[in-house]
């Protein structure tokens, strides 16, 4: 679905759906409490405050157990994603879940890990790691390293996509804008990575690198770059594509 239309998919409807599936598991769910909260308020708004006050209606309504609350939300997950492919698709329902591990979450690590692990297995836990990596950055960075040999493909591309120092519609990671050499251990598991998705993933990241950091992002690549595989040839040449349409001689040679 086009990202501009993507945000009317955050309606009554979807407030409905989401409150059957609770019900499902928690009984007491006040679900037209929860609808009325929704419904009143997000027409006028724009995708990203649609899916917040989805939940903050979570934080509202479901009890008072924040841990409690997000194993419930992961319960009603459904199916794995098996496909490639990433936040924008039929799990895009699962926004509001991430959201709220991302914003209510954040004093309960370990039943947040878990659940950003489960959103990201459909959906994408990009987003919703970051607060983590702020608030607890080595503890979050050992998960993620951890992540990094998942069979899981998802969540191999979650431990590059989440570090990245200038995700897309997320806060900028001055942490690793600074200094991003704690999350090259992350990288170097995953440069011969045969997942596309998760090559592309970690092509984007030293891409981001190599806009604060060249040197550091340069050095990486030339070790790489030593009897490279064809999976890290494409990572390289897809992180070299700024410098390579700016006709940069070291990227072009590194190419070659």
């Amino acid at each position: 679905m086009a990202f501009k239309k993507l945000k009317y998919w955050f309606n009554q409807e979807l407030a409905k759906m989401l409150s059957d599936k609770i019900l499902n598991e928690d009984s007491n769910f006040p679900k037209d409490k929860f609808v009325s909260t929704v419904v009143g308020k997000i027409d006028t708004l724009e995708l990203k405050d649609r899916v917040e006050l989805i939940a903050d209606a979570f934080h509202t309504h479901l009890g008072s157990s924040i841990p409690e609350n997000i194993k419930i939300l992961v319960t009603i997950l459904g199916p794995e994603n098996e496909k490639e492919t990433g936040m924008f698709t039929n799990y895009y329902w699962i926004m509001p879940i991430a959201k709220y591990v991302e914003k209510y979450g954040l004093e309960h690590f370990d039943v947040s890990m878990n659940a950003i692990a489960e959103i990201t297995k459909r959906n994408t836990g990009e987003y919703a790691i970051r607060p983590y990596l702020v608030s607890y950055t080595d503890k979050t960075l050992d998960v993620l390293t951890t992540w990094s040999q998942h069979k899981n493909k998802h969540i191999r591309r979650l431990s590059s996509e989440g570090v990245r120092p200038r995700l897309p519609w997320a806060k900028k990671l001055d942490l690793f804008i600074e200094n991003p050499t704690t999350i090259i251990p992350i990288l170097n598991n995953l440069k011969d990575d045969p997942s596309k998705y998760v090559q592309k993933s970690v092509a984007n990241c030293i891409n981001d690198i190599l806009k604060d950091n060249p040197e550091i992002g340069r050095s990486l690549i030339e070790k790489w770059n030593v009897n490279p595989t064809k999976e890290r040839k494409w990572i390289i040449k897809h992180a070299l594509r700024n410098l390579l349409k700016a006709q940069d001689q070291w990227a072009l040679k590194i190419i070659k």
